[in-house]
């Protein structure tokens, strides 16, 4: 008889592209939307919690870059099954922007409007994953549907500046920068820029942050040789063509005024480059009313990002203090949100133009940016642990941690074999606990327990004498009744 063939153990590892989120990593995160989800409650929007997975119909055309409707996504055939399966093809979401378009339509006549909602959860990409780009990773936006009205732009932006003081980013420390597609729009109109070129006059543009004012002069123009010596292919514009937009690039003034001045020129009679303009003025105007100064949003027609997905208003968050690169170099810490106007959001589910305008903050980004700031990351701090003596008493020591927790104060008690005392402090050590509990028997007929301050105790395990550590000042007794109050005392 042939040898049944073992079956092998699965790898206890991640898929590539993901990773496991472990203590401090998930408490400090949900501390940081906590806070973000306040501001937004505060200025009237609702949560919105969607489901995971989306028809890939609904998802597709919201896809920046993409031509097929399944890529990019996760995304599988459901069985059709009489009475069952539908056999669509069905996708994790993307995004957070998508689910919020078939919201809108699917409950239009149950939702008010404007319809304000603020959602934060995972998102899905199957993209090829590299150094800090995973395939799952957090998203928190904020989106007003249904309102044309740049006020709703002005409020998104007034709010973004809300939500990163919110968290602990201090004035200074960040700018909002807003932009506008249709004064965009304007200067290639005023540059006679064809349809067809006007895409790739776009993705040059974006580079302007990279290649800066003669590169981007370069890219529009004949083309350029990039640092590694390969040459990049012009759009084909004349100088006189890429005037206004380098004057739109350059546009940036001393303050709004100046740089609105400066816009309107660059887009020359055009109207909607006109409009574009009159509609930042708006935007400025109202910000000033709301009490956000020039120093914590301002215009600034070097935003380019999303022009191509955006269709009025663009917005984005940069936080402007200096950390350190992998390389030691000094540099600024960049993006953590951006967002802005794009009045398509609907229009394919029902036919109608549903105006739209949003903001998306990056979750892991500003996290980061908050533990580079020692805003957040500090160790976290584990629970008190009541260790075991005697495995008969496990109901007095259940009762202690019980009392503990009543009284706020995070605890638990040991449950592994507690044969090895020493084994229990090095667990307690492990899971960050501050302060051990112990209780033996002499202790408890005596109505007492010892009370061991473990912070402490290793700082002087670090550096006390002999002397000092045969002392134990580390341990204290306190009556039974006292528990509570002997541990506040240590934590405080």
């Amino acid at each position: 008889m042939a040898k049944e063939k073992k079956q092998p153990r699965p790898k206890a590892e991640t898929p590539k592209g993901f990773r496991d989120y472990f203590g401090a990593d998930v408490t400090e995160r949900k501390a940081m939307l906590d806070r973000i989800a306040a501001i937004y409650h505060r200025h009237g929007f609702d949560p919105l919690e969607t489901s995971a997975v989306e028809t890939v119909e609904a998802l597709g055309k919201f896809l920046p870059d993409v031509d097929r409707p399944n890529a990019g996504v996760f995304a599988w055939q459901e069985e059709a099954v009489p009475g069952g399966g539908s056999g669509d093809w069905l996708a994790l979401r993307y995004d957070l922007t998508a689910p919020l378009a078939r919201v809108a339509a699917q409950f239009r006549n149950d939702l008010p409007t404007p319809y304000r909602r603020y959602a934060m959860g995972p998102v899905w990409r199957n993209e090829k994953p590299g150094p800090g780009r995973f395939r799952q990773f957090y998203q928190c936006d904020a989106d007003t549907v249904g309102s044309a009205s740049v006020a709703a732009d002005a409020e998104i932006c007034a709010m973004l500046a809300d939500a990163l003081e919110g968290v602990g980013i201090a004035r200074g420390d960040y700018i909002v920068r807003i932009n506008n597609r249709k004064v965009l729009n304007g200067v290639l109109e005023a540059a006679e820029v064809r349809p067809d070129q006007a895409e790739d006059v776009l993705r040059q543009i974006d580079k302007f942050d990279k290649v800066g004012r003669d590169g981007v002069l370069a890219l529009l123009t004949t083309g350029r040789t990039d640092d590694s010596g390969a040459q990049i292919d012009g759009v084909g514009l004349s100088e006189a063509q890429v005037a206004p937009v380098l004057a739109f690039l350059t546009s940036k003034g001393a303050d709004n005024a100046l740089t609105l001045d400066n816009l309107a020129a660059a887009v020359g009679g055009s109207t909607v480059g006109a409009e574009g303009v009159d509609e930042l003025r708006q935007i400025a105007g109202m910000l000033a009313a709301m009490g956000v100064a020039e120093d914590r949003a301002v215009i600034d027609p070097s935003v380019v990002r999303g022009l191509g997905y955006y269709t009025g208003p663009v917005f984005e968050a940069e936080l402007t203090f200096e950390i350190l690169d992998d390389k030691g170099r000094k540099r600024q810490f960049g993006s953590v949100a951006g967002g802005g106007r794009y009045d398509g959001l609907v229009e394919r589910f029902t036919g109608q133009k549903v105006p739209a305008t949003g903001v998306s903050i990056g979750v892991d980004r500003l996290l980061a940016a908050l533990r580079a700031k020692g805003l957040a990351g500090a160790e976290d701090r584990g629970p008190v642990v009541v260790t075991v003596m005697d495995r008969d008493r496990m109901a007095d020591y259940q009762a202690m941690a019980a009392e503990l927790r009543a009284a706020g104060i995070r605890a638990e008690v040991y449950l592994g074999n507690p044969k090895n005392f020493g084994n229990q402090l090095k667990y307690a050590d492990k899971r960050g606990a501050p302060v051990a509990i112990i209780q033996g028997g002499d202790e408890a007929e005596r109505g007492v327990v010892q009370v061991k301050d473990l912070v402490l105790g290793a700082r002087i395990a670090a550096d006390a004498s002999v002397e000092e550590w045969k002392s134990q000042p580390a341990q204290t007794e306190a009556a039974r009744a006292d528990l509570v109050a002997e541990v506040r005392r240590i934590l405080g």
